[in-house]
């Protein structure tokens, strides 16, 4: 079973290599073709592939099938989750009282 951390930690890692910020950029004019984003980024299908899996296991990306072509477009749950996220962990939790050294 995934920790709620592990899952979290997939939002990052999708945010944390400059392809992925470079896809989620060709990404928010509207659904792409794989073979669009490949052509427009002049990457290897392997490495395109590698990327899109981790963009879509972080739920940022969604894909579909059509015929053998793939298609790819941002999330708007993911999106609203990965914002949701960020704001949780880096808002102070006043109401946790704080172990400091005494």
């Amino acid at each position: 079973m995934e920790s709620s951390y592990e899952k979290d930690a997939k939002v990052f890692k999708a945010l944390c290599d400059p392809r992925r910020l470079a896809i989620l950029e060709r990404l928010r004019s509207g659904e792409k073709c794989v073979c669009m984003l490949q052509e427009d980024m002049d990457i290897g299908q392997s490495s395109l592939s590698y990327h899109m899996k981790i963009l879509c296991d972080s739920g940022i990306v969604e894909s579909r099938q059509e015929g053998k072509w793939t298609h790819y477009r941002l999330s708007e749950a993911g999106r609203a989750s990965a914002i949701s996220l960020l704001r949780q962990l880096t808002t102070p939790n006043t109401e946790q009282t704080s172990d400091f050294c005494k």
